[in-house]
């Protein structure tokens, strides 16, 4: 257990995101019994010109030029750093060695901003911890000079396309360059150790306490009043970076008594398809985080039709420990992150698995099976996965 120590955290996501954040929630829990400063992503010139009307950028430029503190007070032991240096737009660059030299550039001038914010605090002896940031996070550790620097791995960035441009030749430096490695999923686990082979699975936490319907007060939304039959539901972004159009179109035509509810913010490629021609395909929208729990419980199987490439076959999908946590029978994809969750889901390769699966879950489906579920999904407390990473922390503090 790390306890009383000064721990910056740097990342790929400002405090004010508007979504969900692993490492604002891994913030919370490092704040319980240390003092955490947590660094947003500085502000580059082109994001600065192109969003100027956005209410979060006219806030840092406000920082920048002084009208405003660069530091805000989250919690107790809990700070936001706000950096007000401005940073140059480089991802555009073809060329990785002048990428490298402008990125160094960059990182020392992002560097200087949380040196003097550490200076404020009066922080000693810091514990660095990077959520995933590999581009300003390749020079950080000779500029802050921490005692430990731990890297943290939860999605395969290097394969998308704006990380992968640089990122597939600069990330395997950070792994190396960092003390530990933690990684939310044994996929991740077998490519961060080909660079460094102190990285450790720490599994994910998850808020299930909005979940938690153990009382039966959680509502179920009137939307629901106007569909007959088995509803077979999913909740969340639909992209097609992540889900799989042509299965959820299988699925809807092969079984046409069953209604699909999608719910969630559709890209461009959802908001053509065929499914919106379809009378059993029903798209209800996206909803604020806190109504999510009601959309589930209308759910009689709660399904992650997820199309598996370089970008998804790793990830640990948090929604399945959502839909658990609500004791809903899930049928989801097959990948290896998945194999965590196999006793109590049921994984499918093909369209046609997926229809076979559903007609199970619908049939197989039990208080007893629900109770078990609840309780795995329950586990999966950010506390947990935190202890983890202490532990992590922690052994390799004493060998360095």
């Amino acid at each position: 257990m790390i306890k009383g120590r000064d721990i910056i955290i740097v990342g790929i996501q400002p405090w004010d995101i508007e979504i969900g954040s692993n490492c604002k929630n891994i913030a919370t829990e490092f704040a319980k019994d240390n003092r955490v400063l947590y660094v947003n992503p500085p502000l580059d010139r082109i994001t600065r010109y192109k969003q100027k009307q956005k209410e979060s950028i006219q806030k840092r430029i406000k920082i920048s030029k002084g009208q405003q503190s660069d530091i805000e007070i989250i919690d107790e032991n809990l700070w936001n750093l706000y950096p007000k240096t401005l940073i140059e737009s480089i991802n555009w660059v073809p060329n990785h060695q002048l990428y490298n030299t402008l990125n160094k550039h960059n990182t020392k001038r992002f560097a200087n901003d949380i040196k003097k914010a550490v200076r404020r605090l009066g922080f000693k002896d810091v514990l660095l911890f990077n959520d995933s940031s590999m581009f300003l996070g390749l020079h950080l550790k000779d500029y802050l000079r921490p005692e430990l620097y731990t890297y943290y791995v939860r999605d395969n960035l290097v394969k998308v396309p704006y990380w992968k441009k640089h990122g597939e030749q600069l990330e395997p430096k950070v792994i190396a360059n960092a003390d530990v490695v933690v990684n939310n999923s044994e996929y991740y686990v077998d490519y961060t150790s080909k660079y460094n082979q102190n990285s450790i699975m720490v599994g994910q936490g998850c808020d299930v306490t909005m979940f938690d319907d153990s009382e039966g007060n959680i509502p179920v939304p009137e939307e629901f009043n106007a569909i007959n039959g088995p509803v077979i539901g999913y909740v969340g972004s639909l992209t097609t970076l992540r889900l799989d159009i042509e299965l959820i179109e299988f699925i809807a035509k092969q079984r046409q008594d069953w209604n699909i509810v999608l719910v969630g913010p559709e890209d461009e490629n959802f908001k053509q398809s065929n499914l919106h021609h379809l009378q059993n395909v029903h798209f209800f929208g996206n909803k604020p985080a806190d109504q999510l729990a009601s959309y589930i419980k209308g759910f009689d199987v709660a399904v992650n039709p997820q199309v598996v490439n370089e970008i998804t076959i790793g990830n640990y999908p948090r929604k399945i420990d959502e839909y658990l946590a609500m004791g809903k029978p899930v049928v989801a994809t097959k990948t290896k992150a998945m194999q965590m969750f196999k006793d109590f889901t049921y994984l499918g390769k093909t369209k046609e698995d997926y229809v076979t699966l559903i007609e199970k879950a619908l049939t197989e489906h039990s208080v007893t099976k629900a109770k078990q579920q609840i309780e795995f999904a329950n586990k999966h407390t950010w506390a947990n996965s935190v202890k983890d990473i202490y532990m992590a922390m922690e052994t390799t503090l004493k060998l360095i």
